[in-house]
This record gives structure tokens, C-alpha cells and sequence, in this order.
């Protein structure tokens, strides 16, 4: 069954081991750097357990993110679910337990994947996705090598333990140490899968494994990047970051025990990299993550129309042009998602169910990482000077001198102080705070480096198709003389 968010943050309450600013976090459900976006995450728990959209987002008492989806119907009530809990944070939590949810789900889809020479992992992914279901549980992964040298092989770095690594094996289990970045919301979590996205080195057989522990597992560690939560001066200068910073850390193990159950690869470099390829995982994460795009964009011209009405822009030409191409980059957005779906492929002969197309699916990844930058410049283009010029805080509106000047010089026709400063404050927040910077890298990266998922995309099957239509045309025709 599900939980409620007041469940979701007693879990969190494990002794979990997260540093930030040199210090450890002894609680992150109060901690001023967490405990705000750790409330959102809670909401979204409320809103599966118990709200008007439960049968939206559950199926049979389980969010329907971990159910395998066996008709396009079915991708298309997953699809409502995911767009229920982005639409909650706006699009800007981008990690929150539908994502990986998919993924254990992709798992689940095609077991027979993790039965290689080396290790048998499958009734461990069919485990995993058991308990991640039953317990409604929020899972977390890590599956990025650190940026040390990415020139040389993980078993070819100067020193041996940068990368994870199984350093011993005993009778219960493998003892792994090293590091994993970057773990997106992992500090939020209630397991952390560690793996590979990226092609391994037939030579790295020591890092091939890929495993999903309790974030509160011994000498597992989290060293936390900047809490722009912490940073807020509160939720009406800093609407976003204030409460949906689901942080980025830096994952290290120091020789941590991991049990044979929970081993999905081992020792095999092919499996480790394409568990996520070759099974629907990744596509699921891309139906997730293009869903909540989708969303995000939605906002953000929101934002934009709101901003132009303010101004009394909105209906000069030059706006609405403008206006106009942001609703078509969220239509854009939108046709993506609705292509994904109704493209859907059978995953082992429609014995493991569908999954959203894939040629379609890249074509997002590439998609989505190029337009964002763009439609974030198009609206501060629309907003001018005005989300620069602010008070530094609500606190200046409500000062007895200084209130009324404010309200006689940051207003606008029909848009009083107090509002228009509420609005340019929600747009500097999602265009250009040190928190927005961060959302726009994430969305160049958050699926992987491009040169990964775009050689990918080369692999999963539109190339044969294009080099074979340009090849018909040069097979119709011969030298022949000129007339």
C-alpha cells in the first residue's frame, strides 16, 4: 500500500550519513538546507495516499509508476500520474520516486537481462522491484563515474578506489568502496541504486556491479553540493528554491557491504552498461522526465504571460510573436510525449509488456537539452530589467518607510506593488538565480553525457532506416551519358 508523507518522513529519520558545509546532517525532515523540499516530497506521498487524484496516481494499492505497462492504455495512465505529481512541484523535481519507480519497473519488464556467465542478478531485479512496490518505497540512483580522468578506463585511474569497485567478496555478499556522482535527490531516498550508465572497458570487470542499498547502509556517505533551500530568504522572495531543492551529492563508499540479494550485476561489463539500455529502463526514465518537461515548460510560459500582462505588453506584436513560439515549444514538448506513447514497441515479444518508442524517446533527450536554454532566454528577454531591479526582500514591502516607496515605483497598471514584486521574484527564481542555473544544466545532463545517450540513439534503429532510403535513391540510377 501506499504510504502518507507523514510515513515518508519517519523514514528518512535512519541516522543516514549526509555532510554539508563540513558538517553531518543529523536530521533532514528539519535541517534548514532539506526539510522544506523534504515537506514537498512528503505532499506528493499525501497526494498518492490519500487525495482526489489517488486512482490517478495508484493501481491495486501501489503508485502506478512500478506497474509494467501492457497496452498503450496503460502508458497513457501512467503518463496522467506522472504529469499529477510534476505539476505539483512545477516541473522542478526532476528526480522525485516515480523516476527510478520506472526504472525498477523496466527492470522487472525483462529479467532475463541479468543472467549472464559471470552472476545470475535476475530474481535480485524481480526482488528489488518487489520491494520498492510493496514498501512504496523512494529509490535513488547514482550510475555516473566521478570527472577525474575520463580519458582512461576506471581500472586504468591513477589511484584504485575513485570509481566503485568490489574490493571483496565473501559468502554473504561483495564489499565495494569508491565514489558515484552525481546522486540527484539521493539524500531524500530510501535506497540508492549504484551502477554504470555508460560503457565500461572490457578490462573494468571490477567495476562492473551494480547494486541498490539503504541510504543508511554503513559506510555509505553523501557529501551534499549547496542548499539553495538554505540560501532562501523565504518562501515569498524565493518561491522555488525555497521548497523544491532536491539537491545533488557526491556518493562514497567506504568498503561497504552489500548482500548477494541485492546484487543486480556482477562482474560483467556488457550487462552492467546495457541493464539500462536494453531494458525499458531507460525509456521509462524519458516518459517520466519528458512528462515533467513538458510540465515545466507549461510554467514557464505561464510565467512569461504573466509578466507581459503585467507590463501591459502582452498584445504588441513583437510579444505575442513571442508568446507565441513558447506555446509552441510546449506543444513541442507535449507532441513528444504523445508521439512516445502511441509509437510504443513490445518489450520480449509483448511478454514483458510495452514501452514508449524509442526512436522517439532520444529524439527527446536531444530535444529537450537544446530547447530549454532557449525558451529560459526568450523569457528574459519578455521580463527586462524588471527582475533585476527588486527589493531585496518582502521585508522592504512591509517596513513603514520604505513600503510605500516601493509600492509607488515597482508597480505597474492594474498590478499592484506587492503583486508584481511576487511575480518577478517567482521569474528571477526559475530564469536566473544560482537555483534556475542549476535547472538548466540539469536539463542538458540529467539523462547522461549527450555523447552517451546520442550514441545510443545511433544504435536503437532509425539509423538503418535513413541510411536505407538514401541508398535506394543511389541504387535507382547508373552513369549514363549526358544529355
Amino acid at each position: 500500500m501506499t504510504r502518507s508523507g507523514h510515513d515518508y518522513l519517519a523514514s528518512l529519520r535512519d541516522g543516514r550519513e549526509i555532510w554539508l558545509d563540513g558538517e553531518r546532517v543529523g536530521d533532514v525532515t528539519t535541517h534548514p538546507a532539506f526539510r522544506n523540499t523534504a515537506a514537498s516530497i512528503a505532499r506528493l506521498y499525501d497526494l498518492a495516499h490519500d487525495s482526489e487524484h489517488t486512482p490517478v496516481l495508484t493501481q491495486g494499492g501501489v503508485h502506478r509508476a512500478y506497474a509494467i505497462p501492457r497496452s498503450y492504455e496503460d502508458l497513457v495512465a501512467r503518463r496522467e500520474a506522472y504529469k499529477v505529481w510534476a505539476e505539483a512541484s512545477f516541473g522542478f523535481l526532476g528526480r522525485t520516486p516515480d523516476y527510478m519507480a520506472g526504472g525498477a519497473a523496466g527492470f522487472a519488464a525483462l529479467p532475463g537481462l541479468f543472467t549472464t556467465e559471470t552472476y545470475d542478478g535476475s530474481g535480485a531485479a524481480l526482488a528489488y522491484h518487489r520491494r520498492l512496490a510493496e514498501g512504496d518505497l523512494y529509490p535513488t540512483f547514482t550510475i555516473a563515474n566521478p570527472q577525474i580522468d575520463r580519458t582512461r578506463a576506471a581500472s586504468e585511474q591513477e589511484e584504485d578506489d575513485l570509481v566503485v569497485r568490489v574490493v571483496a567478496e565473501k559468502d554473504g555478499g561483495i564489499v565495494v568502496r569508491g565514489a558515484k556522482m552525481i546522486g540527484t535527490a539521493a539524500v531524500f531516498g530510501n535506497e540508492v541504486i549504484i551502477g554504470t550508465i555508460e560503457p565500461l572497458a572490457p578490462q573494468d570487470v571490477d567495476h562492473a556491479v551494480c547494486f541498490s542499498i539503504p541510504i543508511d547502509t554503513p559506510g555509505l556517505k553523501f557529501v551534499s553540493r549547496t542548499s539553495y533551500e538554505a540560501q532562501a530568504r523565504s518562501v515569498f522572495d524565493n518561491p522555488l528554491s525555497s521548497r523544491f531543492d532536491e539537491n545533488d551529492a557526491l556518493l562514497v563508499c567506504d568498503d561497504v557491504f552489500v548482500p548477494w540479494e541485492r546484487v543486480l550485476t556482477y562482474r560483467n561489463v556488457e550487462a552492467t552498461c546495457q541493464m539500462w539500455w536494453q531494458t525499458p529502463a531507460y525509456l521509462n526514465f524519458v516518459h517520466q522526465a519528458a512528462t515533467r518537461f513538458w510540465t515545466k515548460l507549461e510554467f514557464l510560459t505561464g510565467i512569461a504571460i504573466l509578466i507581459t500582462k503585467a507590463n501591459s505588453t502582452y498584445e504588441l506584436p513583437p510579444v505575442t510573436q513571442a508568446i507565441g513560439r513558447l506555446l509552441g515549444h510546449v506543444a513541442q514538448a507535449k507532441a513528444f510525449v504523445l508521439a512516445a506513447e502511441a509509437s510504443y514497441e513490445e518489450v520480449d515479444g509483448g511478454r514483458g509488456g510495452v514501452a514508449p518508442g524509442s526512436d522517439i524517446s532520444y529524439a527527446q533527450r536531444i530535444m529537450a537539452g537544446e530547447l530549454y536554454p532557449r525558451a529560459v532566454q526568450e523569457i528574459k528577454l519578455l521580463a527586462g530589467g524588471g527582475v533585476i531591479q527588486l527589493p531585496a526582500s518582502g521585508e522592504d514591502l512591509l517596513h513603514p518607510e520604505l513600503g510605500p516607496l516601493v509600492r509607488k515605483y515597482i508597480r505597474s497598471p492594474g498590478t499592484p506593488a506587492e503583486d508584481r514584486v511576487k511575480l518577478l521574484k517567482l521569474a528571477w527564481d526559475a530564469l536566473g538565480s544560482e537555483f534556475a542555473g542549476r535547472h538548466e544544466q540539469y536539463e542538458r545532463f540529467y539523462h547522461g553525457a549527450p555523447h552517451v545517450y546520442l550514441t545510443m540513439q545511433t544504435w536503437a534503429g532509425g539509423a538503418p532506416a535513413c541510411e536505407a532510403l538514401a541508398q535506394t535513391c543511389l541504387d535507382g540510377y547508373d552513369l549514363e551519358p549526358v544529355r
